[in-house]
This record gives structure tokens, sequence and C-alpha cells, in this order.
């Protein structure tokens, strides 16, 4: 696992599941963490980790965030693009010249821009493909903030990420919800990542930043969403539920997204190029260690 890097200030857009995950490594090690939430609840239990939090809706932005990214030494960038657009790059545009005394500039992204590949495996150099309208947003916000580094030396990364779990958001809790559903799509897989896995490669890339560079962040263990499902089931003793054909699964348009695609996402470039060791390799050591931490 890559050293611990220590003391440095982190602005955050969109203090969520990912970015408070680093964050957590980050204040043990010194660092000065800020950041911005639309959520007033969560906004207070982000306060209680010692983070101070600014309320941006993607619209009106005081004072204290433009003064808060002029005092931080790496900025990380969380929120998703919306119909219009990257919202960052919209209202930060005409700052982002200013942005010289940054170190580092996280972009998270998602695999969504590979599309659909018939479960063959990519990596960083695959062709981008997006099939629908999440896909083509995320490779527009890649193109347009690799712009910025090229134009004005930002020192921009973008990790490409695939499904995050981790406490509180994993398939046991949907399972207890009943929420988890056994849908059969025949030769799917999908990829996976637990969010202290996405924190670590994070950190890594910020003690070593290589600007302009990409990658992609998985586990090793590409696999059919139904196993992972009878697995939590079978971890949890509550019985499996029947299949559901995925044709004729309801299905959120985000959900639906994912079941659209299949693909194996090579994490190779994390491990050779940032050092990463994985601490959960697969969904099983994962949702084992989750168990055992309830």
């Amino acid at each position: 696992m890559p050293k611990a890097i220590h003391s440095g200030n982190l602005f955050c857009f969109g203090l969520g599941f990912s970015c408070q995950a680093l964050a957590r490594r980050l204040i043990s090690n010194g660092w000065v963490i800020s950041g911005t939430c639309r959520n007033n609840k969560l906004r207070e239990s982000i306060k209680k980790l010692g983070i101070s939090v600014y309320s941006y809706d993607g619209n009106q932005i005081s004072s204290v965030i433009y003064d808060a990214i002029h005092k931080a030494t790496h900025v990380l960038i969380s929120i998703p693009p919306q119909k219009s657009g990257d919202i960052v790059l919209q209202q930060f545009y005409s700052d982002i010249a200013n942005w010289k005394h940054l170190k580092w500039v996280g972009y998270i992204s998602s695999t969504a821009v590979y599309g659909d590949t018939k479960g063959a495996w990519v990596d960083e150099t695959s062709p981008l493909k997006p099939i629908n309208s999440r896909g083509c947003q995320r490779v527009e916000a890649e193109n347009a903030w690799i712009k910025l580094y090229k134009k004005y030396d930002l020192p921009v990364i973008i990790f490409r990420c695939v499904g995050i779990y981790g406490p509180g958001r994993n398939l046991l809790v949907s399972v207890r919800q009943g929420r988890a559903r056994n849908i059969k799509k025949p030769d799917l897989v999908f990829s996976r990542i637990h969010v202290e896995d996405l924190a670590q490669t994070l950190e890594a890339s910020m003690q070593c930043p290589q600007p302009g560079e990409i990658y992609n962040v998985s586990d090793d263990h590409p696999s059919p969403p139904a196993e992972a499902v009878e697995y939590a089931h079978r971890l949890l003793k509550i019985k499996y539920p029947p299949p559901i054909p995925y044709e004729s699964a309801e299905l959120t348009d985000m959900a639906r997204s994912f079941y659209q695609t299949n693909k194996r996402i090579s994490n190779k470039k994390i491990k050779k190029e940032l050092g990463v060791r994985l601490q959960y390799p697969d969904y099983r050591i994962g949702l084992n260690a989750l168990l055992k931490k309830q």
C-alpha cells in the first residue's frame, strides 16, 4: 500500500460517499479538508468529522468557497455532469486560470464511457463508445477537464470508477431492506470497487501526481450481478429471491443503464503505476469484512 502523504489542504466538490472516505484517511494525517454539500442533514454529520462544509447547489457560489479553493493544495470533483454539462466547469471556468497553485485536481468519472464490449476487457487505452446519455455526459466532461490540463497546465487526473460500495451502501443493506433482486441477464458481468480502495487509489495519485493521466478504478473480479446478490443472501442466511428476467424487470433509468453495458474493467494501471494493493480484491472479501463490522 502506498505511503501516506502528510499535511495538505483538500477541497471537494461534492462531499459524498467517496470524498468522505478519502477525507477520513487524510484527516488522520493532519490534512485540512473542506468542500461542498447541498444536503442540510448530511452537512451536519460531515462537520462532525472536522470538515468545513459549504452549501452549493450548482448556482449560488459564496465567497468562502472561492477562498477555500484558493487555500487548497488539492481539489477533487465528484459531482456528476448534468444534462446541461459539468456545473463545476460552468460556474468556475473564469476562475480556473487562477488555480495554478494546485498540486492535484482529481476528477471522478465512470466506466460508462466505454459503453458495451460484450464482456471483453477494457483498459485506459480502449476506445470510448458510450451508449447512453450518462456515458456521453461523462465523455464530454472528461474532455473538458483534459483541455484545461492542456490549456492551463492544470494537474488534472481522471479516475474512471465502477460501482462503488462500502459501509452503509452495499448488498448486505439491500438484502436486509428487501431491495435486492435476482435479475437474470445471460453472460452479464459487473465490476465493483470498495470505497476504501477507491480512497487509497486517490491518495496514491495525490502522493505522486501524473497530470493528464487516466486510471480505471476497479477490483479484480468482474462477476454476474445475480452471483453477488446470491452470496449476500447466503452470508445473511436469508432466502434467495426467485429470478426475474431482465426484460421484465422494473428498473430505474439509472439501474437500467448499468444492465445495458457488459464489460470487464482492467485495474492493472493503478497497481503498476500507483502501487495500489487492493484491500478488497473481490466482492466476497468486501462483503465478509462489512458483515464483521456490523
